[in-house]
C-alpha cells in the first residue's frame, strides 16, 4: 500500500509540472531547530534522545508485561497493548529524523520521504485517537453493562475493534497525504517545522486550490479528532452517572480507579494538541513554536507509559512481578 501511495504521489507530482512554467521542488528543507543557538542543540538532542528511548522501552515493557501476565489478557489491556504499539510507531516515524537534523547541517528531505513521513505520522496519530475512543467505550461497557461485558467484548470483538482502528488510521493517513501532495509546490522549499507537517507544507503550495485544500484538511482533522473526543466524553458522562449510583464510597472509588489512567491520557493527549493547534495567533517566535510542537510529538508519548504504569495498580503490580521473576528468579 505504501509503495502504491508513493507511486501515485510521484506520478502526480511529475504530471503537475508538464506544460507549466513552475520551478520544480524536488526536496524540502526542514528548518526545525536550525534557528536555535548552536550551543543549545547538544543539550536538546540529549534530552529528546533520552525521552525517545524511554518512550520505546516503556511501551515495550508494557507490551511484554501484558503478553506474559495471563491475568492481563483482558479487553482493556489488549487495547492498551495496541495503544503502546501505535505510540512506538508514531515516535519512530517522527523523532529519529528530528534528532538527526539537530546535529546535521544538511536538513533536506526528499519529496517522497516527506510524503512517507506525513502518511505514517497521520496513520499512527489517528490510530492512537481511535484507540483512545475504543478504550473509553470499553470502560463504558465494563461499568455500565457489567453483566453483558464478556459477551459484547469478546476477544474476537476486541480484535475487530483494534483492526478497524488501524484501518481507519491508514485511510485517514492516505487520504490526507494524497490531498496535500495533490497540490503543486513551487518557489520556497523551506518547511518551518522539524517534520513534514501538513499545515507547514501547505504554505509552500501554489495555485488557486491551496486555500480550499488547507481548509479541507483542517476540517477533516478537526472533525475526526473532535468526533473521537465527543464519544469519549459521552462515555464518561454515562460512566460518572453509573458510579454515582453506587451506594458505598469505597465502591465508587474502586470503580473510578479503573478509568483514571485512560482519562489522564485523554486529557494529556487532547490538552497538548489544543495548546498547539488552537492557540491564538500572536507574535510567537519560531523557536517557541518548535518547542510547543515537541510537547505533542515527543512529550506526550513519553508521558503515556509513565501514566499507565503508575496510575494503573494492576499493571504496576504486574510489572513488579515481571522484574522480580526476571532478576530474582531464585527468591520467587
Amino acid at each position: 500500500m505504501m509503495v502504491n501511495l508513493m507511486d501515485i504521489v510521484a506520478d502526480h507530482y511529475a504530471a503537475s509540472f508538464s506544460g507549466q512554467n513552475y520551478s520544480t521542488v524536488s526536496e524540502f528543507i526542514l528548518i526545525g531547530f536550525s534557528t536555535f543557538p548552536q550551543h543549545l542543540l547538544p543539550a536538546f538532542f540529549l534530552l529528546y534522545l533520552l525521552m525517545y528511548l524511554f518512550t520505546l522501552l516503556g511501551n515495550l515493557l508494557i507490551m511484554a508485561t501484558i503478553w506474559r501476565e495471563r491475568s492481563l489478557h483482558t479487553p482493556m489491556y489488549l487495547f492498551l497493548c495496541a495503544l503502546s504499539t501505535s505510540e512506538i510507531l508514531f515516535t519512530v516515524a517522527v523523532t529519529p529524523r528530528m534528532l538527526v537534523d539537530m546535529l546535521s547541517t544538511h536538513r533536506s528531505i526528499s519529496f517522497v520521504a516527506c510524503a512517507s513521513q506525513m502518511f505514517f505520522s497521520f496513520t499512527f496519530g489517528f490510530t492512537h485517537s481511535f484507540l483512545l475512543m475504543i478504550m473509553g467505550y470499553d470502560r463504558y461497557m465494563a461499568i455500565c453493562h457489567p453483566l453483558h461485558y464478556n459477551v459484547l467484548m469478546s476477544t474476537r470483538d476486541c480484535a475487530s475493534l483494534v483492526s478497524w482502528s488501524w484501518a481507519g488510521g491508514s485511510v485517514m493517513g492516505m487520504m490526507l497525504t494524497l490531498i496535500a501532495f495533490h497540490l503543486t509546490f513551487c518557489g520556497s522549499n523551506k518547511i518551518h517545522h522539524f517534520l513534514c507537517h501538513v499545515l507547514s507544507l501547505l504554505k509552500l503550495a501554489c495555485g488557486k486550490e491551496t486555500s480550499s485544500v488547507t481548509m479541507g484538511v483542517i476540517l477533516v482533522c478537526v472533525t475526526a479528532l473532535m468526533g473521537c473526543l465527543f464519544l469519549i466524553v459521552l462515555s464518561y458522562v454515562f460512566i460518572v452517572a453509573a458510579i454515582l449510583r453506587i451506594p458505598s464510597a469505597e465502591g465508587r472509588h474502586k470503580t473510578f480507579s479503573t478509568c483514571v489512567s485512560h482519562l489522564t491520557i485523554v486529557i494529556v493527549h487532547y490538552g497538548f494538541a489544543s495548546m498547539i493547534y488552537l492557540k491564538p495567533k500572536g507574535p510567537r517566535s519560531m523557536d517557541s513554536n518548535t518547542l510547543m510542537a515537541t510537547t505533542y510529538t515527543v512529550f506526550t508519548p513519553f508521558l503515556s507509559p509513565i501514566i499507565f504504569s503508575l496510575r494503573n495498580k494492576e499493571l504496576k503490580n504486574a510489572i513488579k512481578r515481571t522484574f522480580h521473576r526476571t532478576f530474582c528468579p531464585s527468591s520467587s
